[in-house]
């Protein structure tokens, strides 16, 4: 994300010698994307951040796909996904490919024991349910209902829950996640007709500095297997930093829907970017005030994409049957639009109050095992009358 941040305490001059009171010296790591020429920050530790210890295992967690080429539009109760006390064990991919990986889970316990880096792709972790507090080596972020939280990928973390209700939509992206580019200047800075802008991010704030020395359990994925990695140091030693790569956070609650005499198309919802796939955000906002509108969405084909919906509140006015956590996936290759009765049913109406997720990726997605665990099995004939 182009905005500069900084927290903590480092040298004015990159690249020099930045000593403690004691005479020992901080150690500077560059935290960037792209090799050097993406987002980066630097980083300055307590103790080397190279110091691994022990690998004590290593296991595969690589989606288990059931459906590889698939055409069926699908309906998939989410609040069916079974909760468990572990953070990891408890995310379910649903719907992968070769960009990305969309899936639920639902945490009951906090993350005490170990720490967490995804080291192939950023995450983003919609909360739908809980709330709690992301901790990070670049500081802590406070979540609840309705943010997304924005994590980069070889961030190590913590998710902290207050409770053991918590539901939440993540997608694994092996492309950096932006906001949207028309929505820029050309320095980077969000326009006026932007739906959100630079204040209504959550940045990281209150930093932990960790001078410890033991058993530091980082667990990190990479190429669908996950490797428990000790490090001799606690990982979030860091005094200071400042740069453009770091997690962060915005709620669903801040965007401001654009709206129009007649229908707007799904741009208008964007959200965040990618160059795989796209991220909108429903939100409750004003019908089309032409005296003639269909508030309702037009039937449209699914050449280029498919798409994702995850419904989050509200009554989501172009579908039937619709509750809170689920997911609808309209593959590419079958035009889809309102089911039957919805166009009918929003003429006249003046607002909705409906809250979503939709994830538009330019690759088909395929369906895992998990998936069909959730899927009503009749979604797809949800069109005939």
């Amino acid at each position: 994300m182009p905005i500069y941040h900084k927290l903590g305490n480092f040298p004015q001059k990159r690249h020099t010698v930045f000593q403690q009171k004691n005479g020992r010296y901080y150690y500077e790591q560059l935290f960037g994307t792209e090799g050097f020429s993406g987002m980066s920050s630097l980083l300055y530790h307590v103790h080397r951040p190279t110091q691994v210890k022990e690998i004590l295992r290593s296991y595969d967690v690589s989606p288990k796909i059931a459906v590889q080429k698939n055409i069926k539009a699908m309906l998939l109760k989410g609040f069916e996904v079974k909760p468990a006390d572990d953070f990891l064990e408890s995310r379910k991919a649903l719907l992968v490919n070769s960009d990305c990986i969309t899936g639920l889970a639902a945490p009951r316990k906090s993350m005490k024991d170990y720490f967490y880096k995804n080291a192939d792709a950023d995450e983003m972790i919609f909360i739908h349910k809980g709330k709690g507090k992301l901790r990070t080596f670049m500081g802590n972020i406070d979540f609840e209902y309705g943010d997304y939280l924005i994590i980069p990928r070889g961030m190590i973390y913590q998710m902290e829950f207050e409770d053991d209700n918590n539901r939440l939509l993540f997608l694994e992206s092996y492309h950096p996640i932006y906001t949207p580019k028309r929505y820029k200047n050309s320095h980077g800075q969000l326009l006026e007709h932007s739906p959100f802008c630079e204040r209504d991010f959550k940045l990281p704030s209150e930093i932990e500095t960790h001078d410890e020395k033991g058993d530091f359990i980082i667990k990190i994925k990479k190429e669908g297997m996950i490797h428990e990695v000790v490090y001799a140091t606690h990982p979030f030693d860091v005094i200071g930093w400042d740069g453009y790569n770091f997690p962060w956070g915005f709620s669903i609650h801040n965007f401001e829907p654009i709206t129009g005499r007649v229908h707007q198309p799904p741009p208008v919802h964007q959200t965040f970017e990618t160059s795989a796939f796209v991220v909108c955000s429903f939100c409750p906002r004003l019908y089309d005030y032409h005296p003639a509108a269909i508030p309702a969405p037009y039937n449209h084909s699914n050449i280029d994409s498919d798409e994702v919906l995850y419904y989050v509140d509200g009554d989501f006015m172009s579908r039937n049957n619709i509750e809170q956590g689920h997911i609808t996936l309209h593959p590419k290759g079958i035009p889809h639009g309102p089911a039957p009765g919805a166009m009918e049913r929003s003429i006249g109406q003046k607002e909705t109050q409906e809250l979503a997720v939709m994830i538009d990726t330019f690759r088909p997605l395929m369906v895992t095992e998990e998936a069909l665990r959730i899927d009503d099995g009749q979604y797809y004939k949800s069109w005939t009358e």
